[in-house]
């Protein structure tokens, strides 16, 4: 970042403090932040020429930024891709992608145990404009298999997901892609660059709702696509220029300084999460455990070798209860006596937060789309931050130990 050029070979973490513009003529050694809307040209043969994409250059802050290059340059090095753009969220992202990619008449497979928002944008929005979509099982290969079709454009699939912990075979599924004809895009929001890079296992997109991890501590939205320079350049550029799904400069700055501490912070919540599933597989009220790090996890093996051998910093858990109005009240009394977590919908903090996902991040879906997703009343989703275990553990016991 100091204007000379990096070698080659450095690691993520190193990249992660480092990947970004030059400095200005002032020499700041953090990047700054350029708040501007437009950027005065030299004359106007060169207006002309950055305008047309001939030259290299700013010229308006819907179409660029320095300090959103720095944001989208850092993450392409992170993730090992050779571009990256950014937007306004991570749904943006998707809608971005989605907006460049397909048009009336393409076919999407997407796995059923994605995140509530993504299956509503797949299924109900871009179904409005002649875009279907085939939901399939997440971890069943044959299914995806058997939903491609000749009009099959894309497959997208998020690893871990939310809020299950469902792992897929990246490569299985990049290469069932390539087989025909179709693009592989994987959400990394849970695990970020510093647990897996979808890239090296096949994948041709990866997606990011800069909002969880990449920041870190719950301050911003920001999302962000990263893949091939053709696709981000040629196809999503002008999507952005167009559309407007833009992510601002100060957001992207905040992000990109969060993105100097995600290696050692990813470090810390995995070792806490993992703790913490372990004690939750012991206590008496709680059913079952979903967390890659656990061996009960049915693809543990698999998601240790994708993703660096740490199983991400969400736990989700079910409470007992038999029937769902009974298992929702006891999630709610779980969540409701906590006194130090965080009840909101948001993940990625350096607080832990506690959340019912039934009735938030997936309450815009139909019974029968939880259902299929496998998220009952009774499930719980914690995403571990960085407070002392044993105060994280002793929270959870206000509610845990006095169900009824």
């Amino acid at each position: 970042m100091d204007g000379k050029k990096l070698p080659a070979g450095l690691h993520r973490d190193t990249l992660a403090v480092r990947t970004a513009l030059a400095p200005s003529q002032h020499g700041e050694n953090s990047e700054a932040l350029y708040l501007t809307s437009g950027f005065v040209q030299t004359d106007a043969e060169t207006a002309a020429r950055r305008f047309a994409s001939v030259e290299e250059g700013f010229t308006y802050g819907r179409t660029s930024n320095p300090t959103v290059t720095s944001f989208e340059q850092r993450l392409a090095a992170m993730e090992g891709t050779q571009a990256a753009i950014g937007a306004s969220t991570g749904m943006g992202a998707i809608l971005m992608m989605c907006m460049g990619l397909l048009k009336a008449g393409d076919h999407v497979i997407c796995s059923r145990s994605v995140f509530g928002s993504t299956m509503n944008l797949f299924g109900r929005e871009f179904g409005k404009f002649g875009v279907e979509t085939t939901f399939v099982s997440q971890t069943d290969i044959a299914q995806w298999r058997a939903a491609l079709r000749p009009t099959t454009k894309l497959l997208f699939a998020e690893t871990p997901t939310n809020p299950l912990t469902d792992v897929c075979d990246i490569q299985a599924l990049a290469d069932l892609a390539h087989e025909a004809g179709a693009l592989l895009a994987v959400d990394n929001c849970f695990c970020s660059p510093a647990l897996q890079r979808p890239i090296e296992m096949g994948a041709d997109l990866v997606i990011h709702s800069g909002t969880k991890y990449l920041d870190g501590q719950g301050r911003v939205m920001a999302g962000a696509i990263c893949g091939p320079s053709k696709l981000i350049v040629d196809v999503f550029g002008p999507v952005v220029r167009t559309a407007g799904m833009t992510l601002s400069p100060f957001n992207a700055w905040v992000v990109l300084k969060g993105l100097e501490t995600l290696g050692i912070r990813m470090q810390a919540q995995c070792a806490n999460a993992l703790a913490f599933a372990h004690w939750l597989e012991q206590h008496p009220a709680v059913t079952r455990v979903y967390y890659p790090g656990l061996q009960s996890h049915p693809q543990h093996q698999l998601a240790m070798r994708q993703q660096a051998g740490q199983g991400g910093a969400v736990v989700s858990f079910d409470v007992r209860g038999g029937d769902p109005a009974t298992a929702r009240a006891n999630a709610f009394h779980v969540i409701d006596s906590t006194q130090v977590l965080s009840i909101a919908t948001n993940l990625g903090d350096t607080k832990t937060i506690i959340t019912h996902p039934a009735t938030t991040s997936h309450g815009r879906l139909t019974e029968e789309q939880r259902q299929a997703a496998g998220i009952g009343q009774g499930l719980i989703r914690v995403a571990v931050g960085l407070e002392y275990i044993t105060d994280i553990q002793d929270d959870l016991l206000r509610g845990l130990d006095t169900l009824p």
